[in-house]
């Protein structure tokens, strides 16, 4: 059975999105090298890797569906921050928000009984927690320093272990 059009395009608008999240991580990754942080330089770069092989998963599944792939613009990315907590609460943000729009097509896959396109999104929904996990993890260590400088060299010298 061939995909819809209208998860067709849902999907078109998601591997946008995946795209835009790899762009975001990697000036994430800038700043921190910027700011002399590499370990979470080294982190968000390890960030920008996923996002994009997650806009790949998504490719290859609508080739697989003999589908067509629409290759998006990508947004431009915020470029500076105050520190690295409005960083990673940025980026706790933003996985909240990629989280919904995975939802949204797990919605339209049980609407439209595409029972393939649900199995493939179930990988997606187990990441978005795990990476949800993972950012609100920082968020929390860094609200917890208050800007300690050597607490934050701490989870520097921890994320470059990732």
């Amino acid at each position: 059975m061939k995909i819809s059009d209208a998860m067709t395009s849902a999907i078109n608008e998601q591997i946008k999105a995946e795209f835009d999240s790899a762009y975001i991580y990697l000036a994430m990754s800038a700043y921190f090298e910027d700011a002399g942080l590499a370990g979470m330089a080294h982190w968000m770069k390890k960030q920008y890797r996923e996002e994009v092989e997650h806009a790949e998963k998504f490719i290859d599944y609508l080739y697989e569906r003999g589908a067509r792939v629409i290759i998006p613009d990508i947004a431009r990315p915020k470029e500076s921050y105050a520190d690295a907590l409005e960083v990673f609460r940025t980026a706790y943000a933003h996985e909240q928000y990629v989280t919904s729009r995975i939802y949204q097509l797990v919605d339209l896959a049980i609407s439209e009984k595409d029972y393939a396109t649900q199995s493939m999104l179930q990988w997606f929904v187990d990441e978005q927690m795990e990476e949800e996990d993972n950012t609100g993890g920082i968020v929390s260590k860094l609200e917890f320093l208050g800007g300690d400088k050597h607490g934050i060299y701490t989870v520097d010298r921890e994320l470059s272990a990732r």
